[in-house]
């Protein structure tokens, strides 16, 4: 996956101003930045939904394209159908890409009870929390079986004791399957959990401020991160993006 110098507009306000980045297979790369700094622009040029103003996305070698899709995009609104309950939304990404239903019910229903949802595959997306419904929105994402995961804050509704449990599955996820991610967050300590590299946006227009490495192999623990390397990368994160938010 490589983005070359991505520039981006918006009824004239520009949002992106030069943007590159690269991810190989099997990579966690996050995208970290103020708000309104172009992270989720970035996601949807990835999906194939916008086309840069400038520069180029490729993913495998080709443009993203929604006739035939490489990534499953997560955006931060859930997105349920409200016609369909918990389940079947779960399996809508699977379903159109052509696996049959019940097939799809079978691989969702044996993550519900991971992703806490357990007893709750047939409640409408009204009687669901909203941490739930972005869990539903999780797990659509994930069994539609793309190589590449393209996820817009996939925890951020989620309290912190389902957002740890969630963000270990997915770290164990990715390392087992070999599945090319990218992340936008704004929680630094996630994204150094996470990622293998983390792009540092400016505020807009989002310019790559820098791009870091965490230390060590995924998937690493909660306590991995509080060592003091992970302390030194935090610090200089925060330095980076405080200026931006002034």
């Amino acid at each position: 996956m490589i983005a070359t110098d991505l520039v981006h507009a918006f009824g004239g306000v520009d949002v992106l101003q030069g943007v590159s980045f690269d991810a190989t297979p099997g990579q966690c790369l996050a995208i970290i930045g103020p708000t309104g700094c172009g992270k989720s622009t970035v996601l949807r040029m990835l999906a194939g939904l916008i086309t840069p103003t400038g520069g180029h996305v490729q993913i495998d070698g080709a443009p993203p394209s929604l006739r035939t899709p490489r990534g499953a995009y997560m955006p931060q609104a859930d997105t349920l159908l409200p016609w369909r309950r918990a389940l079947e939304n779960a399996t809508l990404g699977a379903e159109i890409r052509g696996e049959d239903p019940h097939a799809a019910a079978t691989r969702a229903r044996e993550l519900f009870s991971r992703f806490g949802l357990d007893g709750f595959e047939h409640s409408w997306p009204h009687e669901l929390s909203g941490g739930m419904r972005q869990r539903v929105a999780l797990l659509r994402t994930v069994i539609a079986d793309l190589p590449v995961l393209l996820l817009d804050e996939p925890f951020g509704a989620l309290d912190a004791i389902t957002r740890t449990t969630l963000q270990g599955w997915l770290a164990d996820l990715l390392a087992a399957t070999g599945r090319t991610s990218v992340l936008v967050t704004h929680d630094i300590d996630e994204a150094l959990r996470l990622a293998d590299t983390i792009v540092v946006l400016s505020s807009r227009p989002g310019r790559v401020l820098a791009t870091i490495t965490p230390q060590g192999v995924r998937p690493r623990s909660p306590s991995t991160i509080t060592q003091p390397e992970f302390a030194t990368q935090k610090r200089e994160i925060l330095r980076l993006l405080t200026p931006a938010l002034q």
